[in-house]
């Protein structure tokens, strides 16, 4: 536990942890506020049945090595709180600041919902017009959301593969590194 939010043993060595990426005030709100509120509503990953806020963690992890600055990373955490939960905007911004907000807002899927329930569909436009910090948070969970799902899907691999060849297209701003890694995953 931290504080009295129970979470996720990664993000406990990730946030407690010696030698890990630089902890500001900002991160450590961020990440225990989206480990509280996707543990609230009982998230978990698909394949893995791991408590949903792995992801975000591992996406605020790639995306502190590329030496982003805090309100990055704390966005980083933050990045799926407005799907799939109560959390409004308007709350980011209360809490977080302007900055975090607006980086959260850029990279959430529009509420376009299939028939079935499935996620939103991919706004191409919004992913392009994102800032730089914005489409790294993109990568990154697109990296994390790769290696999970090819490692446990078989029927849909190729469809997964070519929606996600389609998504990085639109994220030529975001760091260079972690384009690299995210092309070399889905090819």
């Amino acid at each position: 536990m931290i504080g009295c939010v129970p979470v996720h043993s990664g993000f406990r060595r990730w946030i407690c942890g010696r030698g890990g990426p630089t902890v500001t005030d900002l991160i450590r709100r961020a990440a225990v506020f989206a480990t509280s509120i996707h543990a609230a509503t009982g998230q978990r990953l698909r394949y893995t049945d791991e408590p949903f806020i792995a992801h975000p963690m591992r996406v605020a992890e790639l995306v502190a090595g590329t030496g982003a600055r805090p309100e990055v990373v704390a966005a980083s955490w933050l990045h799926d709180v407005l799907e799939g939960t109560p959390v409004t905007l308007a709350e980011i911004n209360s809490v977080f600041g302007p900055d975090v907000a607006s980086l959260v807002e850029m990279v959430t899927t529009p509420a376009k919902r299939s028939s079935d329930g499935m996620p939103g569909i991919v706004d191409h436009a919004q992913l392009a017009r994102a800032s730089a910090e914005a489409q790294t948070i993109c990568i990154a969970s697109l990296i994390d959301n790769a290696a999970r799902i090819l490692r446990h899907e078989t029927r849909g691999r190729a469809l997964y593969l070519h929606e996600k060849r389609e998504i990085l297209r639109d994220l030529g701003k975001g760091d260079a590194g972690l384009y690299m890694m995210a092309a070399m995953a889905i090819t």
